[in-house]
């Protein structure tokens, strides 16, 4: 008979200590630790195909052939953007967000998508009715999705076997458990040997598989830190829930970039991709409004312009305010810094708000001069022009710097109808001919402000 040993684990970074600890000496994270049982028996693997993955004896790199990649393409051309061309066979694929962000029904609707491919949907978390509701409201082919209500995996690869489909959906992973650990689902022991499984099922098999995550309070995915290393790509879903639209980034991506991101909207018939996101962000902005202005930050290979909107107001508390929606906080910090000192603006007893609007969040240093332009507009109370978008990355000596991919910046604002764009004096000479926009070329914050308002 086994022996078992009691071990306290941390569910938030994996560490394991002998007794119970107000406080985890790996991450520090207080309250963390719990109970689990650990057997000291040697577990067999789940099923005879699945105890190996590759070779087993080592071969010279250059007997090792090398195939065209075939990739399956979802027939969703933002979610194929942020994979890297569409799914890559025996890929194991982590799809992460919040709680009610439309994880599951962007995993549904691949089978509206798909046509004929055979799809195997796991469901811990919703029962088989469940699935067949969102699945008619998706308008999704029923012939060919397989839905499976299982958490056992260990009967989860014993079908994937019988079926072998060609996708194998996973939600979620955190319900999964191994019937030979005494641990609850959802602890990171299960966690992290359901994921191996799951690894070893998609390899073996050759089976694209996605398995969906949860996430902590703080926006990390719940679970160990191995489960983010044990994947091929880690996808997150992204936006407010009370926004209708929603983004898609590659955190870790082994076949492609991570830099391309995917904007959907969700509707009353579900998740669809937006194929023109720049339109739909500037669809409601207001007319001779201070505090606004338009930039451009390229995710990747794509463009998209998005309007800044920054308020300041006299505060009322003793230390003044520095909110931020959808952009860095310590960044605000530095640019404000450089208002006060480079262009004496007496924002010090001003409360500063910043809000990206539309739900995305902007990370490129290339906004920075929109969000100069709108805080100056704000506190000056003088609008700036409708029709122009500002391009640039801001100095601590309140300079302008230069940017990459300028020309495909310019016009894409051209083809949405602005007819100037302020742009760093440094990228003067890299600009395209044939862009039907006035450039109006800058080198410091106070030629800036001095042209824009």
């Amino acid at each position: 008979m086994a022996k078992t040993k009691t071990q306290y684990v941390c569910q938030v970074c994996g560490t394991a200590v002998p007794k119970w600890m107000g406080q985890c000496n790996g991450c520090g994270g207080w309250n963390t630790l719990v109970e689990e049982f650990q057997r000291t028996a040697v577990r067999t693997p789940v099923g005879p195909t699945l105890s190996a993955v590759g070779d087993e004896h080592p071969k010279r790199l250059a007997e090792v052939s090398l195939d065209a990649e075939v990739r399956l393409r979802t027939g969703i051309s933002e979610f194929d953007r942020v994979l890297g061309g569409g799914i890559v066979r025996g890929s194991l694929i982590l799809l992460a967000g919040d709680p009610g962000i439309g994880k599951s029904t962007l995993m549904t609707v691949l089978g509206r998508h798909l046509g004929d491919t055979v799809i195997l949907y796991v469901t811990g978390e919703e029962s088989l009715r469940q699935v067949k509701m969102r699945a008619e409201r998706l308008e999704v082919d029923s012939a060919s999705t397989h839905v499976l209500a299982q958490t056992n995996v260990e009967l989860i690869a014993e079908a994937t076997r019988e079926l072998m489909p060609d996708i194998l959906i996973i939600d979620s992973v955190q319900t999964l458990y191994r019937p030979d650990l005494d641990s609850a689902p959802g602890s990171v022991s299960q966690v992290r040997e359901s994921a191996s499984t799951i690894l070893r099922i998609a390899k073996s098999l050759e089976v694209p598989t996605f398995i969906i995550g949860h996430v902590t309070k703080s926006g990390a995915i719940a679970g160990p830190r191995v489960l983010e290393h044990m994947v091929d790509t880690v996808l997150q879903l992204e936006g407010d829930r009370h926004h209708s639209f929603r983004i898609l980034r590659a955190a870790k991506n082994r076949f492609g970039s991570t830099n391309e991101i995917g904007i959907f909207e969700m509707t009353s018939s579900g998740i669809r991709e937006v194929d023109n996101p720049s339109e739909i962000f500037l669809s409601d902005r207001s007319e001779d409004v201070s505090g606004s202005a338009v930039v451009c930050s390229v995710e990747g290979s794509r463009p998209v312009l998005v309007e800044i909107q920054s308020l300041v107001a006299q505060t009322s508390y003793a230390t003044p305010q520095r909110t931020t929606t959808g952009y860095d906080g310590r960044r605000l910090q530095m640019l404000l810094a450089v208002l006060e000192k480079r262009e004496g603006l007496q924002l010090s007893g001003q409360d500063v708000f910043i809000n990206i609007a539309g739900g995305v969040r902007l990370e490129e240093p290339a906004v920075d001069m929109g969000v100069i332009v709108a805080t100056a507009s704000s506190f000056r109370n003088v609008p700036v022009a409708r029709r122009s978008v500002f391009i640039g990355e801001v100095g601590l000596g309140g300079e302008i710097r230069s940017v990459t991919q300028i020309g495909l910046r310019l016009r894409e604002a051209s083809k949405l109808g602005f007819d100037r764009a302020f742009v760093p004096a440094g990228n003067a000479d890299a600009m395209e001919a044939g862009v039907d926009i006035e450039v109006v070329p800058v080198r410091d914050v106070s030629e800036l402000l001095e042209a824009a308002l």
